[in-house]
């Protein structure tokens, strides 16, 4: 099945508790843009994420890292599409060294995994 991928870095403002951590939920927003895309792709319409019905969190993430998140459909219904995500971290900063200083890491952290349901209904599917 097809899959879809985001790349991008936490900021700042991506961060909610001391010491720069960035709030779980922002992984399932994440997971939330993979999705509607692959909703796009697979019935032209961005459908609707109907709930999770797993979701663990592996590893804190900083602002600063870069995450890397995919994912991909794994069984359709007549409109209930199940997909599965995984959230990686794949750089990390280095304020130790400086202020800019950043490490590509050579085994990417899992930092969030998930399955969710979303729902393109009927009349919506163009695909």
């Amino acid at each position: 099945m097809e899959k879809s991928m985001i790349r991008l870095r936490m900021s700042s403002a991506d961060a909610h508790y001391g010491g720069n951590l960035v709030d779980g939920a922002r992984m399932l927003q994440l997971f939330g843009d993979i999705a509607t895309e692959l909703l796009i792709r697979n019935d032209g319409d961005e459908g609707l994420f109907a709930g999770y019905e797993k979701v663990e969190f592996k590893a804190p993430v900083y602002a600063g890292d870069y995450i890397e998140a995919e994912g991909q459909i794994i069984a359709v219904g007549n409109s209930s599409r199940k997909m599965e995500f995984i959230a990686k971290k794949v750089i990390v900063p280095r304020s130790d060294i400086n202020d800019s200083a950043a490490d590509v890491l050579d085994e990417p952290i899992v930092v969030c995994t998930a399955i969710g349901t979303c729902v393109t209904p009927k009349a919506k599917q163009r695909k």
